[in-house]
C-alpha cells in the first residue's frame, strides 16, 4: 500500500483521518470539516486532545515511520510491505516464518514505548483483544516484543474496508446494510461479554473478508482522545454526545459509534457535521437527528427507526451493549426480508391482480374475482414494537349494518384462518376481512396465499349480505 504524499493529504481532526487532497481541500469531503495542512504527513500525526471538554490538535511527531523494517526479520516474522500507519504504530503485511501463513503484523512508535503507561496499556490491551475469538472480530494471534520493537501478530483480512466499500460503491442497498451492522453487532456482543469497550468503532476498523464477511478490527489501539480525567480512545465523527460531557467509554458509546457506521452505510455521510471540532461536538448533543426518509423514502420504517434507537442522545434510550444492538438488528432483518421485495416475488406475474405503494408503509392491491367482480385489498405493518411486528391484510366487505350481526357471526366462525371484523373507516362502522402474520417470518407464499383467500372471503360476505361489487 503507497502512503500518499503531504501534498496529495490534509487531516481531518473530525475524522482522525488522513483526507485526499481534491476541490475544496480545505474541507473534508467526509463530514465537510475544516482539514489541517502545512505540515508532512509522513512525519507528523495530530492528535486530539480534549482541555475542560474543549478539543484542541497538537501534532506529534514520528520521526521514525518504520519502513526500514520492510523488508526485515522480526522475531518470527518477515515484514513483506506496509498496509497502514496512525499514531501508535504501523501495519504490515508478514509471513510467520514457521507457520508458513501471511499475517498482519502490527507495530507499536519507538517513540510511544517510551512511555511506561502508554506500553502497558498496550500490551494490556493486546492480551485483551487476544481473548476475543469470534467469526466477526479480527483475531489477535500474539503480542511481544524484540530488541525494543513491541508488536502485535493479527490476523491478515484479504478484503478491503467499509470505508473504502463506501467510497468505491456509495451508499449500500438498506438490507446490505443492515445485514453488515448485524454481523459487526455479533462480533461486538462477543467483546462487551467479556468486557471488553472498542472505543474506537469506526468503518476504518471494519474489514471485509474476501467472501464478504464483516469484521470488527483494531480493539483498544486507535489514536487516543486524552481527558482531563482519563484516556479516551474514539475518532470524534463516531463519539456518543456523553463522550464530549465527560463521561467515560462505555458498552453504550461503542453502540452509537455503531449506529454512526449504520447511518453512513444508509445515507453516504455522518448523521452531524460542523465546520469545526466545536461545532460537531454542538451538533451531536443537542441538534436532532436528521430523518433519512425524507431523503430516502425506500429505507424502510424499521430500519429508521431501529437507527433511531443507535443513535439516541441519551445512552440509557440505546440498546445497552452489543448483545442488545445485535438482537435489535437481527429483528430489523428479520422484519425486513424487504417488503418491497416480497410483494414483487409474490405477485409479478399473477394473472387479474395488480399492486402499488399506497400511503406511509402499505400497499394496495386490486383483485379479479373469477365470477367477473373485483375486490380491493391493503397490506401494511401493524404499529408494534419491531419484534413484535405483524403484517396486516384487511379488505372491507359493506357496511356493519345490525341486520347483518347474525349472519356474519355465523360467517366469522367458519373462516380457518383470519377473521371478519368491524372497523370505522372514515366514521363509518364497516365489516372488515382481516388477517395477519409475523413480520419477521411471513414470506412471498403466505403472502400472495393469504391475499387471495381474503379476496375471495370479502367478496363472498358482500355479494351475500348485499348483493353489490361496491369494494
Amino acid at each position: 500500500m503507497n502512503i500518499a504524499s503531504a501534498a496529495d493529504r490534509r487531516f481531518c481532526p473530525a475524522c482522525n483521518a488522513w483526507i485526499p487532497r481534491g476541490p475544496g481541500a480545505d474541507r473534508c469531503p467526509r463530514c465537510r470539516s475544516l482539514t489541517l495542512g502545512g505540515f508532512d504527513s509522513a512525519a507528523h500525526t495530530p492528535t486530539i486532545r480534549f482541555s475542560e471538554g474543549l478539543p484542541e490538535v497538537e501534532t506529534v511527531i514520528m520521526d521514525d515511520q518504520l519502513t526500514h523494517l520492510i523488508g526485515s526479520r522480526l522475531d518470527v516474522y518477515v515484514l513483506e510491505s506496509r498496509l497502514g500507519h496512525g499514531a501508535m504504530g504501523q501495519v504490515f503485511l508478514a509471513s510467520h516464518e514457521h507457520l508458513g501463513r501471511k499475517c498482519a503484523v502490527k507495530v507499536l512508535m519507538p517513540k510511544a514505548t517510551r512511555d511506561p503507561k502508554f506500553l502497558q496499556r498496550f500490551l494490556n490491551e493486546g492480551r485483551a483483544a487476544a481473548s476475543l475469538v469470534h467469526p466477526n472480530i479480527v483475531t489477535t494471534h500474539a503480542i511481544g516484543g524484540e530488541s525494543g520493537v513491541y508488536f502485535l501478530e493479527m490476523e491478515f483480512v484479504g478484503g478491503r474496508s467499509l470505508q473504502r466499500l463506501l467510497q468505491e460503491e456509495g451508499r449500500l442497498d438498506p438490507l446490505r446494510a443492515t445485514a453488515i451492522c448485524a454481523r459487526v453487532a455479533d462480533g461486538l456482543a462477543a467483546a462487551h461479554r467479556e468486557g471488553v469497550v472498542h472505543r474506537d468503532i469506526k468503518l476504518e476498523n471494519i474489514l471485509l473478508t474476501l467472501q464478504g464477511a464483516p469484521k470488527l478490527g483494531d480493539f483498544g489501539l486507535a489514536k487516543p482522545v486524552v481527558g482531563t480525567a482519563d484516556e479516551l480512545a474514539g475518532t470524534p465523527n463516531y463519539m456518543a454526545p456523553e463522550l464530549f460531557q465527560g463521561e467515560p467509554p462505555s458498552f453504550a458509546s461503542d453502540v452509537y459509534a455503531l449506529g454512526v457506521c449504520y447511518f453512513l452505510l444508509l445515507t453516504g455521510r455522518f448523521p452531524y457535521g460542523g465546520a469545526s471540532l466545536n461545532e460537531l461536538m454542538d451538533a451531536a448533543i443537542h441538534a436532532p437527528l436528521p430523518n433519512i426518509r425524507k431523503e430516502f423514502p425506500e429505507i424502510p420504517l424499521e430500519m429508521a427507526e431501529c437507527l433511531a434507537m443507535l443513535l439516541a442522545k441519551a445512552p440509557a434510550n440505546r440498546p445497552q451493549n452489543g448483545i442488545a444492538a445485535a438482537q435489535l438488528l437481527d429483528a430489523v432483518c428479520g422484519q425486513m426480508r424487504d417488503l418491497h421485495s416480497l410483494m414483487h416475488e409474490a405477485f409479478d406475474g399473477v394473472p387479474g391482480l395488480t399492486w402499488k405503494r399506497g400511503p406511509e408503509d402499505g400497499y394496495r392491491i386490486d383483485v379479479e374475482i373469477p365470477d367477473g367482480r373485483r375486490q380491493t385489498l391493503t397490506l401494511e405493518p401493524s404499529d408494534h414494537s419491531l419484534s413484535e411486528r405483524l403484517i396486516l391484510i384487511s379488505s372491507i366487505c359493506c357496511d356493519a349494518q345490525p341486520a347483518y350481526y347474525e349472519q356474519a357471526l355465523r360467517l366469522n366462525s367458519d373462516i380457518p384462518h383470519g377473521g371478519l371484523a368491524i372497523r370505522d373507516v372514515d366514521g363509518r362502522p364497516k365489516f372488515v376481512m382481516v388477517d395477519t402474520y409475523p413480520r419477521a417470518t411471513v414470506d412471498s407464499e403466505e403472502i400472495r396465499r393469504s391475499i387471495l383467500e381474503v379476496a375471495a372471503r370479502a367478496d363472498a360476505v358482500e355479494k351475500l349480505l348485499t348483493g353489490k361489487d361496491i369494494h
